[in-house]
């Protein structure tokens, strides 16, 4: 029977699996760098074909997305527990460790400190009212803010626990554009786009210098342990590619984000092999807009109602990327019967697809797997 049932509200996070935990020196790094080995070469074919299809079985932790994400030995140990548990499941893409503190790393460049809720992940209070004021502020490097020291120590302590033998990410990264809706008054912040669009190109243009060297900051560590693009995305040490989230994009037109969003995320992703893209909800409308960004190489989108309580049309998006070899990073929460039909409507020859699988046990997840790989076989 197909899966109708719709966005759990109440769940803590509908895309997150529950693990036990496995602390640093009890973890089986051989058999976990084996495992990676061996799906290595598969993810490499993948990456360089200019079409096909690659499954991933992403483990996603609730806690590690709310209060334990300033836990940096709570992080990695309920992390570890998720790489143990990913290699029972069939799949092409590796899981990784995630050094992840929240959306307003790049707005910390400004003078905002996080706000820590008990119990919730941190959020970011906007401190200015107006572009112009912000503008008024000379931003510190990224590296130099309590939070960016804190996120390169998380870093650290994932790469010496692991001996530098795991694959781990950047930290959650956001486009220029996203970064300013955390600095300013949200209702100044869109009456920009209309008021005063010279000034909030300024203040965009100052924004991705910083992106750039907090990036660069993070792979003086992380060194070979690097995967790309990065949080949210199915990533691997053999892929390319800065990923940055963009949800402001679903709030604004698509003249909008061509004239206000893309430079940024050119600039940021010419350093780094290219651009990924994630917006959460629908942004079917921005399709074209999205496709044309020059060195793109992945999108991030929702394609069930369980993934997002908006999702987006599974056939527009095929019938927008076939052809393109820009990679469909496709999230679909949902049983067995959810996720084929989702596939059988985004799929079509030309297509280079990732389909993000949130199976409950590792039996459905091998039947989804051979099901998936069968459809995009045709």
């Amino acid at each position: 029977m197909k899966d109708t049932s719709q966005f759990n509200t109440q769940a803590i996070d509908p895309q997150g699996t529950q693990v036990e935990p496995v602390w640093p020196d009890r973890f089986d790094y051989e058999a976990y760098c084996d495992y990676e080995a061996k799906l290595l070469e598969r993810c490499r074919l993948f990456w360089q074909s200019d079409s096909g299809v690659a499954v991933y079985r992403r483990f996603r932790i609730p806690q590690c997305f709310t209060w334990m994400c300033r836990d940096m030995q709570a992080s990695l140990a309920y992390q570890l527990g998720a790489l143990q548990a990913s290699m029972a499941y069939k799949a092409d893409i590796p899981n990784f460790l995630e050094p992840w503190y929240g959306i307003g790393t790049l707005a910390s460049a400004f003078g905002i400190d996080y706000v820590w809720p008990a119990g919730q992940a941190p959020v970011v209070p906007q401190r200015f009212d107006t572009i112009e004021q912000a503008l008024e502020v000379l931003p510190m490097p990224v590296d130099q803010t309590p939070i960016g020291r804190h996120t390169l120590q998380m870093i650290e302590y994932s790469v010496d626990k692991s001996n530098g033998r795991l694959p781990i990410s950047l930290t959650d990264t956001q486009s220029p554009l996203n970064a300013l809706s955390f600095l300013v008054r949200t209702e100044a912040f869109y009456l920009a786009f209309m008021d005063t669009p010279q000034q909030l190109s300024r203040i965009l243009d100052r924004l991705v210098p910083l992106q750039i060297a907090f990036t660069q900051r993070q792979l003086q560590i992380l060194g070979d342990t690097i995967v790309w693009p990065g949080h949210g995305f199915a990533s691997t040490r053999v892929f390319s590619g800065l990923g940055m989230s963009d949800d402001i994009m679903t709030c604004i037109s698509p003249g909008q984000y061509r004239q206000f969003g893309i430079p940024g995320i050119v600039q940021c992703g010419q350093a780094f092999g290219g651009a990924a893209v994630h917006s959460c909800g629908n942004w079917q409308d921005k399709l074209a807009v999205v496709r044309d960004i020059p060195g793109l190489v992945m999108v991030d989108a929702a394609f069930t109602s369980q993934t997002d309580p908006s999702p987006n049309d599974a056939e527009l998006f095929g019938q927008a990327f076939a052809g393109t070899g820009i990679v469909v990073n496709s999230r679909m929460v949902g049983n067995k019967d959810t996720v084929i039909q989702t596939v059988k409507s985004l799929w079509r020859p030309g297509l280079k697809l990732i389909v993000v699988t949130y199976c409950q046990d590792p039996r459905e997840q091998a039947e989804v797997y051979d099901a998936v790989h069968s459809i995009c076989s045709s």
